[in-house]
């Protein structure tokens, strides 16, 4: 595989004395595994931090080799480290990548909104509007995996309007009249979600429940669920202040 394009850093991890193994996604090629020569070496180390945008030069002689790459920093996001929910976000975001995209395809919706969600987290004007950028995400997310939600019409009767509720078992919308008896068991559907424009904390923290419940029973298990969601629940928590 030979492959020259801009790509994101998701996550490297050490491999031999001074090299690391690095996943990267791009538009083009989706996640792509490499081995990166000085990897962990005090020049390159910044280029490999999760969020980075490099230019990705990679050339793998077999179809059973891992690919050699060498990159260079386009974007680097370094201050992000220095805000606690831009951080988690990064580890997160890098990390639902890393884990549950398959390597080999591409996925050009996620490697776009991933970018946005970055972009947004730098500018740190109005932290709700990254977190609901977010929610979307994993939304976005789970849908792109073949796990996505029904938010179009009511599980029950099948109309299109009022809908309110969403069924933890079945990830379908419920309408308000459908669902009041059982409103205690069901996830409220924030309007942002289903109508766009702008959302509450309330909302936000609402569709993060949302999202959160189905990527955990769906898409994270064992070790993998435990090894990200300490990011997630650092975000929670600074929705929460």
């Amino acid at each position: 595989m030979h492959l020259d394009a801009e790509a994101l850093v998701c996550a490297a991890i050490a491999h031999g004395e001074n090299g690391a193994v690095v996943r990267f996604l791009t538009a083009e090629a989706g996640l792509v595994a490499a081995y990166v020569p000085g990897g962990r070496s005090q020049r390159l180390r910044p280029a490999l931090a999760p969020g980075t945008r490099v230019r990705l030069r990679l050339d793998g002689r077999t179809e059973t080799q891992l690919a050699r790459a060498g990159v260079e920093i386009v974007r680097s996001r370094a201050a992000l480290a220095f805000d606690p929910l831009a951080l988690a976000l990064v580890e997160w975001l890098a990390g639902l990548a890393a884990t549950l995209l398959p390597e080999g395809h591409p996925y050009p919706r996620v490697h776009a909104t991933l970018e946005s969600i970055l972009d947004l987290a730098e500018l740190q004007d109005d932290p709700l509007v990254t977190l609901a950028a977010l929610a979307r995400f994993e939304l976005l997310l789970l849908a792109e995996l073949g796990f996505g939600l029904d938010l179009s019409t009511c599980a029950a009767t099948g109309q299109t309007e009022d809908l309110a509720f969403v069924s933890p078992k079945t990830g379908r919308a419920v309408s308000a009249g459908a669902g009041a008896p059982y409103a205690d068991r069901l996830f409220r559907l924030p309007a942002f979600i289903s109508n766009g424009g702008a959302a509450s904390a309330e909302d936000v923290a609402e569709a993060l429940r949302i999202a959160r419940h189905f990527i955990e029973r769906d898409l994270l298990t064992g070790r993998r669920a435990a090894n990200l969601t300490a990011a997630r629940d650092r975000i929670e928590t600074r929705l929460k202040r």
